[in-house]
């Protein structure tokens, strides 16, 4: 099973979540940038309000795409102890990478949100939503920094992730939907018949189209 693209991944992940349908207390949460064509189907589906929490993977240096952590809003950073220690990053590097990645968040908070601030998370259900699972190091980041702002559930939902992760991951949220959680498992793009980058244009305008409904 492969899905086209984002958005049809979007609509089958829905069907999986209709039991949030309407209830006033949900709120979609989406990781971008390709999280959002997803969880822009998922709210319209659900009735439900749609922003964004925005986090950004630690990679390696020389090796990016291996996450040894990851940052999100509200200054909360995840560290992979073993990933650091087995590709010898030092303490400087890692505060490098912090720096750069932090101007990049607080970036893209202005883009995207257009200065709106972060709608209330105290005592809702949040709904999670990424375009997939592979390490999960940005996923828990999310976990960790939504838990101090004390929503009364934290339900995370993706269309396809590494069966570890997703295993791992249900142990930290209150609840885990995964509609593919294959055991060999090699990248999330391997799942969709169009994997394009999502783009910052993309992700406002569906956050504005989003906001009037």
């Amino acid at each position: 099973m492969r899905y086209l693209n984002r958005e049809d991944a979007g609509k089958q992940l829905a069907a999986l979540l209709q039991m949030y349908d309407r209830q006033p207390d949900v709120l979609v949460l989406a990781l971008p940038r390709g999280g959002v064509p997803v969880a822009y189907e998922v709210a319209r589906a659900l009735h439900a309000p749609l922003d964004v929490f925005l986090v950004r993977k630690l990679g390696v240096p020389d090796e990016e795409e291996l996450a040894m952590g990851a940052i999100a809003t509200g200054g909360v950073q995840v560290i992979n102890d073993a990933v650091v220690s087995s590709h010898h990053v030092t303490a400087e590097q890692l505060q490098m990478v912090v720096e750069k990645e932090q101007r990049e968040l607080e970036r893209r908070e202005l883009l995207y949100r257009d200065s709106r601030p972060l709608p209330a998370i105290q005592g809702k259900t949040v709904i999670l939503i990424d375009d997939g699972l592979a390490t999960g190091a940005s996923m828990r980041a999310v976990i960790k920094a939504l838990r101090q702002l004390a929503p009364a559930r934290i339900v995370v939902a993706v269309p396809v992730g590494s069966l570890a992760t997703c295993n791992e991951l249900s142990r930290i949220a209150d609840q885990l939907i995964c509609t593919i959680a294959p055991d060999l498992f090699f990248s999330i793009g391997e799942w969709y018949e169009n994997f394009a980058q999502t783009s910052d244009e993309t992700v406002h305008e569906l956050l504005r189209r989003a906001a009037l409904n």
